[in-house]
């Protein structure tokens, strides 16, 4: 096997919450709680779970838009944490983020084409005289055509500004791209387009990604290996197969129950989990989950669960299994 491409090890990211004139430190929103994840070159591992599951956070703590507060990251070898901005600057084109909603993070006042090509601009990739030919091949590798270089932001679809927020992470011809739920506003039909164009563009350019969603069905088409987070904590962690064929922990169990199947007559018992989500401030002690769990037994409120392989490449932390 060929070295990973990214190493996160121990990762967890804290929000400090403050209260009064002061500013004072009342507490700790637990968003990343010790997770731990390698990607190798070409793969796409994919990351799911609840809204306020802490996905996107890790996410963008890899990225160091966010700070870590404790942990590794090595990316290529590389410990993130440890370069000076100057060497950050020389690796971030390697490393590109696409966002949930395409709109927000395009200028409405500036054409596709400038927007696109403004970061080949900033890192001295490409000569200004060839920025209009390289961004146009990169538009149309995505779907769209040279026209559209010269439109603003509200002249296109939904659909379309996603491609072009595809288009603009692969201009610095990056290695590792993480979508964070890049298809979770759009139509079913224009899901499975990008989900297409996602696996067109990684067999064509080798791309590697980090796959943020909630959405299992959009996971199970595109991803090889998959984590499952609850709480800021990884619960489970496997191949397709592992996780879709042979569930193990609970929560996986209660998500792929709400999973729609293709087929009418066919039938899936449906898992519905009690009360609400709790708060990652206060997070409960022992397994995180056993407030919700339908078979928590009494171990569960104390001890907290070694996240541990189970069989080869299947990772559950779980007292049950």
């Amino acid at each position: 096997m060929s070295e990973p491409l990214l190493e996160v090890k121990s990762l967890k990211k804290y929000f400090p919450v403050k209260k009064g004139l002061m500013g004072r430190t009342v507490g700790y929103v637990k968003a990343v709680d010790d997770i731990n994840i390698t990607l190798y070159p070409g793969e796409t591992f994919g990351l799911v779970g609840e809204s306020g599951s802490g996905k996107s956070t890790v996410g963008r703590t890899i990225l160091r838009l966010h700070d870590k507060t404790a942990g590794e990251i090595r990316f290529q070898g590389k410990d993130l944490y440890a370069l000076s901005p100057q060497e950050l600057r020389q690796l971030r084109p390697k490393m590109q983020l696409i966002f949930q909603d395409p709109y927000s993070s395009l200028n409405p006042r500036i054409r596709v084409g400038d927007a696109i090509g403004e970061a080949l601009l900033d890192h001295q990739l490409v000569p200004k005289e060839k920025i209009r030919e390289v961004v146009t091949e990169v538009l149309t590798s995505c779907g769209l055509s040279a026209y559209h270089y010269d439109r603003f932001p509200h002249e296109f679809s939904g659909g379309q500004r996603q491609r072009i927020g595809i288009a603009r992470a692969l201009a610095l011809n990056p290695e590792l791209i993480i979508a964070d739920e890049p298809v979770s506003a759009l139509d079913v039909s224009i899901q499975a387009q990008i989900i297409n164009l996602f696996k067109k563009l990684q067999l064509s350019r080798g791309l590697t990604y980090l796959f943020i969603s909630h959405d299992l069905s959009v996971v199970e088409h595109l991803c090889d290996r998959i984590g499952v987070m609850y709480l800021g904590s990884m619960v489970e962690m496997g191949t397709r197969d592992d996780l879709f064929l042979r569930p193990l922990h609970p929560y996986t169990k209660a998500l792929l129950s709400a999973v729609p199947i293709p087929i009418p007559k066919l039938k899936r018992e449906r898992i519905v989990l009690k009360g609400d989500i709790p708060s990652p401030m206060n997070p409960p002690s022992g397994c995180k989950f056993h407030t919700r769990c339908p078979f928590a037994v009494e171990r569960c409120s104390s001890e907290i669960p070694l996240f541990r392989e189970v069989e080869q490449g299947h990772h559950v932390a779980c007292h049950l299994v």
